[in-house]
């Protein structure tokens, strides 16, 4: 098991991100959220988790542990693998998240895709128990450094979510005015999803 990773963050693309460990270049699939505060150059420490099938071995990172530790419990839910797990860490904190499930608001569940009412309803009956209260102390993620990019940072990352080209373009273009001088993607992305959920 790796538990975590630390080095210099040599490459981050829309949706992963390799960090140098003694000469190896480690990949990791991160969320929005997490790729926001990494820089290439600088020194990385990403709490991971490793999902091991029988053809591949994919290492997920997050910005802390209370982020890992979710996205396993996740995973103990019914129908709920690593990829939808990642989502639903893309669209809602970790707060977000616990408040959904432990107040039964299956309406923002539905938020995420590929989670539909059936889904969001076995979420909160299998884990309701078990994903404690919110802990209320979500900071905001920093800001990205380039903003020029941010129209194809998030229209990639809404279409690795399951959207279409079409759908990502159009809420993209509705957030534009959000967007400022610095860029923050993730808080753009949440931005988007919100546009496309009441559409």
């Amino acid at each position: 098991m790796i538990a975590s990773v630390r080095g210099t963050v040599s490459a981050v693309s829309l949706s992963t991100a390799v960090v140098e460990v003694g000469g190896i270049g480690i990949e990791m699939l991160c969320t929005p959220n997490t790729l926001a505060t990494l820089r290439p150059g600088e020194e990385a420490h990403l709490p991971t988790s490793l999902v091991v099938r029988e053809d591949s071995l994919t290492l997920f990172g997050f910005t802390d542990t209370d982020e890992r530790t979710l996205f396993e419990l996740l995973q103990t839910a019914s129908g709920v693998g690593p990829k939808l797990a990642q989502a639903m860490l893309a669209v809602l904190s970790p707060d977000g998240i616990r408040l959904a499930i432990s107040s039964e608001d299956t309406k923002t569940l539905t938020k995420v895709p590929g989670i539909g009412q059936k889904g969001a309803q076995r979420v909160i009956l299998e884990l309701k128990d078990r994903v404690g209260a919110p802990a209320g102390t979500a900071a905001a993620p920093a800001p990205t450094a380039a903003s020029a990019p941010w129209r194809d940072q998030v229209s990639e990352a809404l279409v690795g979510l399951g959207y279409s080209a079409k759908d990502a373009d159009k809420a993209v273009t509705a957030i534009e005015p959000e967007a400022g001088d610095q860029a923050n993607i993730s808080l753009l992305l949440r931005a988007a999803l919100r546009t496309l959920s009441k559409a």
